[in-house]
């Protein structure tokens, strides 16, 4: 409907006592948005929902996975000044992963070390993101075709990508929970007094600034993070929450298959030695349809899904069909949420998308008795040609490889 999450069985229980629910909502507050609403002097509680009010005497919906409950009522809605929208205890931010950072923090700006694929990738994310956003404004200005635009960098590190979209005329504010890779940032940008103007560096986690930028910002990148993150449904909450409505938010990272371990992780971080060792962890890789889903959830529409692909030999990044490795998705915030006009239409909604819901699940486990699902490692080596080359050629290399150690032991 719009945007509003599960509503927990004890919260949803306030429509008939409100106590009850009020008890229920102090339970499960710190895993939730709280709102509280009075209607008639009576004080009801809602959880993970924005519920939308209009016209005088106005109508109130709440969405949750099982029941759509719709009040009319003549109401008066706020959140109260001491609740925070994220409670400090749901962070996102991952400590074994800050200390992976911080030993690299003085790294960032070496462009043939360890952050050079990076580096490289600006060639395609920095267009990628400039492009998009130039769709959504009518003129624009010459050489600095982002003049006016508020962007949020989320985990900029040292910088690498905040610096290309301010020298596009963006007003940036680039924030990282490493404290040491911000001030390798700062410094960077006081070589170059333009960028100093347009350049807003912080030392915190997404979720501590949710609340002071509300709906802020035109777009906010998630540049080669969500694969970093310990909670990424609340991380994608926060990036919503801070967009203006009709916002874009760019996401690229690592998709979660067969492939991508044995080339992300065991080629890269282990073998080639690409990226240090325990970099990353397959565990936290996401697919693109898990991540639309958790993007759609949230009231963000999917407009574009891209794969990358870069060649270790060239350190070129490229497009590619093929998103089994690396992928770039950019996401729309609704700028118009639509509202039901009555109970009955929210509860026959509802029903519906219930019944779609089973008969979907249903002809699913059907079709997985009948038929075969190809794995990812056909799903390449059918749908990306470039991708098999690359691959066949990595392979390649790592037999020379070994025949070459093998050699040297023998002449030894």
């Amino acid at each position: 409907m719009w945007g509003g999450r599960k509503l927990s069985s004890s919260g949803s229980r306030f429509l008939g006592a409100q106590r009850s629910a009020f008890r229920g909502t102090q339970a499960d507050s710190t895993r939730s948005t709280t709102s509280a609403a009075y209607s008639k002097n009576q004080l009801s509680w809602s959880l993970q929902i924005k519920p939308s009010v209009f016209s005088e005497y106005r109508i109130m919906c709440f969405k949750s996975y099982s029941m759509t409950f719709a009040c009319l009522n003549r109401v008066e809605s706020y959140r109260l000044p001491w609740t925070r929208l994220y409670s400090a205890s749901r962070t996102t931010v991952d400590s074994s992963e800050v200390k992976t950072f911080l030993a690299l923090a003085h790294r960032w700006w070496d462009e043939q070390g360890v952050y050079a694929p990076l580096h490289s990738m600006n060639d395609l994310r920095v267009p990628f993101i400039r492009d998009n956003l130039l769709k959504t404004v009518a003129d624009h200005q010459p050489g600095k075709p982002l003049s006016g635009m508020k962007i949020l960098d989320v985990g900029c590190g040292g910088g690498l990508l905040t610096e290309p979209l301010g020298r596009l005329g963006a007003s940036v504010i680039g924030i990282d929970p490493v404290d040491e890779n911000i001030k390798t940032a700062k410094h960077h940008k006081s070589f170059d007094p333009v960028l100093d103007k347009r350049i807003e560096y912080r030392a915190c986690s997404l979720e501590k600034i949710v609340e002071e930028t509300a709906e802020t910002f035109d777009a906010v990148v998630a540049s080669e993070v969500v694969e970093h993150v310990i909670d990424l449904e609340t991380f994608i909450q926060c990036c919503c929450q801070v967009l203006k409505p009709g916002g874009s938010l760019f996401i690229t990272t690592i998709n979660k298959t067969q492939l991508s371990y044995a080339l992300g992780i065991v080629f890269s971080e282990q073998i080639a030695g690409i990226v240090p060792k325990g970099t990353h962890t397959w565990e936290k890789f996401v697919s693109p349809e898990k991540l639309e889903s958790i993007l759609e959830s949230n009231g963000l529409s999917v407009q574009t899904v891209a794969g990358m692909l870069y060649n270790p030999f060239s350190g070129y990044w490229h497009w590619s069909e093929n998103t089994s490795l690396n992928y770039a998705a950019h996401a729309l915030k609704s700028s118009m949420q639509e509202h039901p006009s009555s109970a009955e239409f929210a509860l026959k909604e509802e029903t519906e998308d219930l019944r779609i819901e089973t008969s979907t699940n249903s002809a699913k486990k059907t079709n997985n008795k009948t038929k075969r699902q190809p794995t990812e490692w056909e799903k390449v080596f059918a749908n990306d040609m470039i991708g098999k080359r690359l691959i066949s050629k990595i392979y390649k290399q790592l037999i020379q490889l070994n025949i070459q150690k093998t050699t040297r032991l023998k002449d030894r």
